[in-house]
């Protein structure tokens, strides 16, 4: 798959998906918890089923794009053939297995993370620490590895 066309999929998802996204929060110097002048109400982050389930959504619509790319990927492997004997078809290959490998993955968290959000927007009783709890074993178990090659590698 040549770079410019991995860089252009991925303006087309920016651009789908990177307005999207909205933080309902608090006006600058107004603190959680704090009631308000007028009605003693205490002040706050509000949470919806709606709004959690949008989010699920737009988290799996990231998947969706994802296996456009993985498609695109397998696509340009097509009639590669034998790459023994050639260094450059072989260097290509395990760019490609790495590549795979890697947008699978990331396929994988969106949809665990899809399923956390829809879960919170279903339940809409889990507390703060449940959240960051289910959200922090999808962190763990996609954890970055230290990065190979480049100027690291040593050569």
């Amino acid at each position: 798959m040549a770079w410019d066309e991995w860089e252009q999929l991925k303006q087309e998802a920016a651009q789908r998906h990177g307005t999207q996204m909205q933080l309902n929060q608090l006006p600058p110097g107004d603190e959680p918890g704090a009631p308000t002048p007028t009605s003693g109400v205490t002040k706050g982050l509000l949470s919806s089923k709606k709004a959690w389930n949008k989010a699920g959504e737009d988290v799996g619509g990231l998947g969706s794009d994802v296996d456009k790319a993985v498609k695109k990927l397998q696509d340009g492997q097509q009639g590669l053939g034998d790459t023994a004997g050639c260094l450059s078809a072989g260097a290509q290959k395990e760019v490609y297995d790495s590549w795979a490998s890697y947008l699978k993955g990331v396929d994988d968290r969106c949809d665990r993370v899809k399923k956390v959000f829809e879960q919170i927007g279903h339940d809409l009783l889990l507390t703060d620490e449940a959240v960051r709890s289910a959200l922090g074993a999808i962190d763990t178990r996609f954890a970055d590895t230290p990065a190979l090659g480049g100027q690291t590698s040593g050569r």
